[in-house]
Protein backbone atom coordinates (compact mmCIF):
# COMPACT_ATOMS: atom_id res chain seq x y z
CA UNK A 1 0.00 0.00 0.00
CA UNK A 2 3.01 2.06 0.68
CA UNK A 3 4.49 1.46 -2.50
CA UNK A 4 1.08 1.97 -4.50
CA UNK A 5 0.35 5.46 -2.57
CA UNK A 6 3.94 6.85 -3.10
CA UNK A 7 3.63 5.53 -7.06
CA UNK A 8 0.31 7.54 -7.14
CA UNK A 9 2.07 10.53 -5.50
CA UNK A 10 4.32 10.53 -7.95
CA UNK A 11 2.09 10.77 -10.74
CA UNK A 12 0.70 13.88 -9.60
CA UNK A 13 2.47 16.78 -10.71
CA UNK A 14 4.09 19.20 -8.08
CA UNK A 15 3.06 22.25 -8.97
CA UNK A 16 -0.23 21.44 -10.43
CA UNK A 17 -3.28 23.83 -9.37
CA UNK A 18 -6.89 22.99 -8.60
CA UNK A 19 -9.49 23.92 -11.46
CA UNK A 20 -11.65 26.50 -10.61
CA UNK A 21 -14.72 26.06 -11.81
CA UNK A 22 -17.29 29.62 -11.69
CA UNK A 23 -21.22 28.83 -11.21
CA UNK A 24 -22.90 30.82 -13.59
CA UNK A 25 -25.86 31.46 -11.06
CA UNK A 26 -23.31 32.87 -8.17
CA UNK A 27 -21.21 34.75 -10.70
CA UNK A 28 -23.15 38.20 -10.83
CA UNK A 29 -21.99 41.62 -11.16
CA UNK A 30 -22.11 44.40 -8.91
CA UNK A 31 -24.81 46.17 -8.55
CA UNK A 32 -23.69 49.75 -9.59
CA UNK A 33 -22.10 48.16 -12.92
CA UNK A 34 -25.96 47.22 -13.29
CA UNK A 35 -27.27 50.65 -12.82
CA UNK A 36 -24.82 51.51 -15.92
CA UNK A 37 -25.37 49.25 -18.08
CA UNK A 38 -29.56 49.81 -17.18
CA UNK A 39 -28.69 53.97 -17.92
CA UNK A 40 -26.96 53.66 -20.60
CA UNK A 41 -29.60 51.02 -22.30
CA UNK A 42 -32.10 53.28 -21.63
CA UNK A 43 -30.04 56.03 -23.22
CA UNK A 44 -30.06 54.04 -26.07
CA UNK A 45 -33.58 53.24 -26.19
CA UNK A 46 -34.56 56.70 -26.70
CA UNK A 47 -31.61 57.65 -29.15
CA UNK A 48 -33.49 54.83 -31.52
CA UNK A 49 -36.69 56.03 -30.90
CA UNK A 50 -35.58 59.61 -31.95
CA UNK A 51 -33.98 58.53 -34.75
CA UNK A 52 -36.86 56.67 -36.25
CA UNK A 53 -39.36 59.05 -35.76
CA UNK A 54 -37.05 61.70 -37.07
CA UNK A 55 -35.87 60.03 -40.58
CA UNK A 56 -37.50 60.74 -43.59
CA UNK A 57 -37.64 56.68 -44.75
CA UNK A 58 -38.06 54.31 -42.04
CA UNK A 59 -37.77 51.33 -44.10
CA UNK A 60 -33.91 52.59 -45.69
CA UNK A 61 -33.01 53.39 -41.78
CA UNK A 62 -34.02 49.75 -40.28
CA UNK A 63 -31.94 48.04 -42.94
CA UNK A 64 -28.82 50.17 -42.39
CA UNK A 65 -26.10 48.52 -40.17
CA UNK A 66 -25.82 50.64 -37.36
CA UNK A 67 -29.30 50.09 -36.57
CA UNK A 68 -29.32 46.78 -36.56
CA UNK A 69 -26.64 46.37 -34.39
CA UNK A 70 -28.47 48.76 -31.70
CA UNK A 71 -31.68 46.96 -32.36
CA UNK A 72 -30.16 43.38 -31.30
CA UNK A 73 -27.85 44.89 -28.73
CA UNK A 74 -30.66 46.44 -26.82
CA UNK A 75 -33.49 44.04 -27.23
CA UNK A 76 -30.96 41.41 -25.98
CA UNK A 77 -30.20 43.26 -22.53
CA UNK A 78 -33.95 43.63 -22.12
CA UNK A 79 -34.74 40.22 -22.46
CA UNK A 80 -31.97 39.32 -20.97
CA UNK A 81 -33.06 41.69 -17.88
CA UNK A 82 -37.02 40.14 -17.69
CA UNK A 83 -35.53 36.36 -17.97
CA UNK A 84 -33.73 37.29 -14.68
CA UNK A 85 -36.47 39.51 -12.49
CA UNK A 86 -38.86 36.42 -13.51
CA UNK A 87 -36.74 33.33 -13.72
CA UNK A 88 -33.75 34.36 -11.64
CA UNK A 89 -31.54 32.94 -13.92
CA UNK A 90 -29.36 34.14 -16.69
CA UNK A 91 -30.56 33.81 -20.32
CA UNK A 92 -27.92 31.93 -22.68
CA UNK A 93 -27.60 35.42 -24.69
CA UNK A 94 -23.93 36.06 -23.86
CA UNK A 95 -23.46 35.31 -27.51
CA UNK A 96 -25.52 37.97 -28.79
CA UNK A 97 -24.29 40.27 -25.96
CA UNK A 98 -21.18 41.16 -28.09
CA UNK A 99 -22.71 42.98 -30.86
CA UNK A 100 -22.47 45.50 -28.26
CA UNK A 101 -19.28 45.97 -28.82
CA UNK A 102 -19.33 46.72 -31.77
CA UNK A 103 -20.83 50.17 -30.88
CA UNK A 104 -17.43 51.14 -30.48
CA UNK A 105 -17.44 51.47 -34.56
CA UNK A 106 -20.31 54.19 -34.43
CA UNK A 107 -17.09 56.63 -32.50
CA UNK A 108 -16.12 56.68 -36.33
CA UNK A 109 -18.90 59.47 -36.84
CA UNK A 110 -16.77 61.71 -34.66
CA UNK A 111 -12.87 60.60 -34.89
CA UNK A 112 -11.39 61.94 -38.51
CA UNK A 113 -8.81 58.93 -37.58
CA UNK A 114 -11.13 56.03 -37.12
CA UNK A 115 -12.74 57.77 -40.87
CA UNK A 116 -9.04 57.52 -42.38
CA UNK A 117 -8.83 53.72 -41.16
CA UNK A 118 -12.17 52.39 -42.67
CA UNK A 119 -11.46 54.67 -45.52
CA UNK A 120 -7.78 52.86 -46.05
CA UNK A 121 -9.08 49.69 -45.80
CA UNK A 122 -11.74 49.75 -48.01
CA UNK A 123 -9.73 51.43 -50.84
CA UNK A 124 -6.95 48.62 -50.30
CA UNK A 125 -9.87 45.54 -50.12
CA UNK A 126 -8.01 44.23 -52.98
CA UNK A 127 -4.67 44.58 -51.74
CA UNK A 128 -5.39 42.61 -48.58
CA UNK A 129 -7.60 39.99 -49.96
CA UNK A 130 -4.28 39.56 -51.94
CA UNK A 131 -2.51 38.99 -48.78
CA UNK A 132 -4.32 36.81 -47.49
CA UNK A 133 -4.82 34.39 -50.30
CA UNK A 134 -0.63 34.34 -50.38
CA UNK A 135 -0.75 33.65 -46.39
CA UNK A 136 -3.68 30.56 -46.79
CA UNK A 137 -1.41 29.10 -49.70
CA UNK A 138 1.70 29.12 -47.48
CA UNK A 139 -0.08 28.09 -44.41
CA UNK A 140 -1.03 25.05 -46.12
CA UNK A 141 1.92 24.17 -48.39
CA UNK A 142 4.11 24.75 -44.76
CA UNK A 143 1.75 22.64 -42.52
CA UNK A 144 1.89 19.82 -44.86
CA UNK A 145 5.52 19.61 -45.65
CA UNK A 146 6.27 19.75 -41.50
CA UNK A 147 3.90 17.40 -41.12
CA UNK A 148 5.60 14.81 -43.20
CA UNK A 149 8.99 16.16 -42.78
CA UNK A 150 8.51 15.22 -38.69
CA UNK A 151 7.69 11.81 -40.18
CA UNK A 152 10.74 11.13 -41.67
CA UNK A 153 12.95 10.07 -39.21
CA UNK A 154 12.52 8.88 -36.10
CA UNK A 155 11.24 11.11 -33.51
CA UNK A 156 9.39 10.50 -30.49
CA UNK A 157 9.09 14.53 -29.26
CA UNK A 158 6.86 14.54 -32.32
CA UNK A 159 4.14 17.30 -31.97
CA UNK A 160 2.56 17.09 -35.25
CA UNK A 161 -0.33 14.63 -35.18
CA UNK A 162 -1.87 16.08 -38.39
CA UNK A 163 -2.27 18.36 -40.84
CA UNK A 164 -4.34 20.75 -39.07
CA UNK A 165 -2.60 21.32 -36.27
CA UNK A 166 0.80 21.87 -38.69
CA UNK A 167 -2.18 24.73 -39.87
CA UNK A 168 -1.71 26.90 -36.27
CA UNK A 169 2.26 26.18 -36.39
CA UNK A 170 2.66 27.49 -39.87
CA UNK A 171 -0.08 30.72 -38.81
CA UNK A 172 1.66 31.77 -35.78
CA UNK A 173 4.96 30.99 -37.87
CA UNK A 174 4.18 33.05 -40.85
CA UNK A 175 2.90 35.99 -39.02
CA UNK A 176 6.20 35.84 -36.46
CA UNK A 177 4.31 35.32 -33.49
CA UNK A 178 6.09 32.18 -32.28
CA UNK A 179 4.53 30.60 -28.99
CA UNK A 180 6.40 28.32 -29.24
CA UNK A 181 3.76 25.99 -27.66
CA UNK A 182 4.45 23.73 -31.51
CA UNK A 183 8.09 22.93 -32.78
CA UNK A 184 9.81 20.77 -35.04
CA UNK A 185 12.53 18.33 -33.77
CA UNK A 186 14.14 16.92 -36.65
CA UNK A 187 16.47 19.29 -39.34
CA UNK A 188 14.15 18.90 -42.28
CA UNK A 189 10.96 20.30 -40.49
CA UNK A 190 13.56 22.67 -38.97
CA UNK A 191 14.76 23.63 -42.10
CA UNK A 192 10.88 23.58 -43.35
CA UNK A 193 10.29 26.31 -40.31
CA UNK A 194 12.77 28.74 -41.28
CA UNK A 195 11.78 29.01 -45.07
CA UNK A 196 8.31 29.46 -43.50
CA UNK A 197 9.46 32.48 -41.37
CA UNK A 198 11.32 33.93 -44.32
CA UNK A 199 8.20 33.24 -46.73
CA UNK A 200 5.37 35.14 -44.13
CA UNK A 201 7.55 38.21 -43.42
CA UNK A 202 8.26 38.74 -47.53
CA UNK A 203 4.41 38.09 -47.67
CA UNK A 204 3.46 40.71 -45.12
CA UNK A 205 5.47 42.69 -46.27
CA UNK A 206 4.84 42.99 -49.95
CA UNK A 207 1.75 44.67 -49.88
CA UNK A 208 2.26 47.26 -47.12
CA UNK A 209 3.55 49.87 -48.96
CA UNK A 210 0.51 50.32 -50.73
CA UNK A 211 -1.87 50.27 -48.39
CA UNK A 212 0.84 52.87 -46.46
CA UNK A 213 0.40 55.20 -48.99
CA UNK A 214 -3.66 55.22 -49.00
CA UNK A 215 -3.58 55.47 -45.98
CA UNK A 216 -1.22 58.86 -46.26
CA UNK A 217 -3.62 59.86 -49.34
CA UNK A 218 -6.45 59.69 -46.97
CA UNK A 219 -4.91 61.69 -44.27
CA UNK A 220 -3.15 64.57 -46.17
CA UNK A 221 -6.54 65.03 -47.92
CA UNK A 222 -8.49 65.18 -44.44
CA UNK A 223 -6.01 67.59 -43.04
CA UNK A 224 -6.53 70.01 -46.32
CA UNK A 225 -10.34 69.63 -45.63
CA UNK A 226 -9.54 70.61 -41.91
CA UNK A 227 -7.95 73.68 -43.03
CA UNK A 228 -10.33 74.56 -45.42
CA UNK A 229 -12.80 77.96 -44.53
CA UNK A 230 -16.23 76.22 -42.50
CA UNK A 231 -18.17 79.04 -44.79
CA UNK A 232 -18.33 78.23 -48.67
CA UNK A 233 -19.75 80.36 -51.27
CA UNK A 234 -23.09 78.77 -53.04
CA UNK A 235 -22.41 76.93 -55.96
CA UNK A 236 -25.42 76.54 -58.56
CA UNK A 237 -26.62 73.04 -59.52
CA UNK A 238 -27.26 72.21 -63.42
CA UNK A 239 -30.83 72.12 -62.80
CA UNK A 240 -30.61 75.92 -61.56
CA UNK A 241 -28.14 76.78 -64.26
CA UNK A 242 -31.26 75.57 -66.93
CA UNK A 243 -33.70 77.50 -65.25
CA UNK A 244 -31.66 80.96 -64.83
CA UNK A 245 -29.88 81.11 -68.00
CA UNK A 246 -26.78 84.29 -68.09
CA UNK A 247 -27.63 87.66 -68.71
CA UNK A 248 -25.40 88.02 -71.56
CA UNK A 249 -26.28 84.78 -72.99
CA UNK A 250 -30.11 86.12 -72.81
CA UNK A 251 -28.94 89.60 -73.92
CA UNK A 252 -27.53 88.19 -77.23
CA UNK A 253 -30.73 86.60 -78.19
CA UNK A 254 -32.54 89.24 -77.93
CA UNK A 255 -30.77 92.13 -79.56
CA UNK A 256 -29.41 91.49 -83.09
CA UNK A 257 -25.28 92.43 -83.48
CA UNK A 258 -24.13 95.22 -84.92
CA UNK A 259 -23.43 94.99 -88.44
CA UNK A 260 -19.91 96.51 -89.50
CA UNK A 261 -17.86 96.74 -92.53
CA UNK A 262 -14.47 97.49 -93.62
CA UNK A 263 -16.05 99.98 -96.22
CA UNK A 264 -18.93 102.84 -95.15
CA UNK A 265 -20.51 104.50 -97.82
CA UNK A 266 -19.10 107.82 -97.68
CA UNK A 267 -19.71 110.57 -100.30
CA UNK A 268 -16.44 110.99 -103.01
CA UNK A 269 -16.12 114.83 -103.73
CA UNK A 270 -13.76 116.29 -106.11
CA UNK A 271 -11.50 118.90 -105.14
CA UNK A 272 -11.22 122.87 -107.25
CA UNK A 273 -13.84 120.99 -109.62
CA UNK A 274 -10.90 119.46 -111.45
CA UNK A 275 -10.52 115.69 -112.86
CA UNK A 276 -8.01 114.66 -110.17
CA UNK A 277 -8.62 112.03 -107.52
CA UNK A 278 -11.73 112.09 -105.11
CA UNK A 279 -11.13 112.63 -101.68
CA UNK A 280 -13.21 110.51 -98.90
CA UNK A 281 -14.50 112.41 -96.24
CA UNK A 282 -15.25 109.94 -93.34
Amino acid sequence: MDSDSYRSARSIPKYQEPAITISKLNSKAHHGFTMVELVCNIWFTIEIVGRFFSCPSKWEYFKAPVCIIDLVATSTFYIDLIMNYFWGAAADLEFFSIIRILRLFKLSQHSNGLKILLHTFRASAKELMLLVFFLVLGIVVFASLVYYAERVEENPDNQFHSIPVGLWWAIVTMTTIGYGDITPHTWLGRLIGSICALAGVLTIALPVPVIVSNFAMFYSHTQARSKMPKKRRGVLSVDQVKQHPPRNHMISHTIPPKRTSNHEHTALISSNGNNGPPHTFI
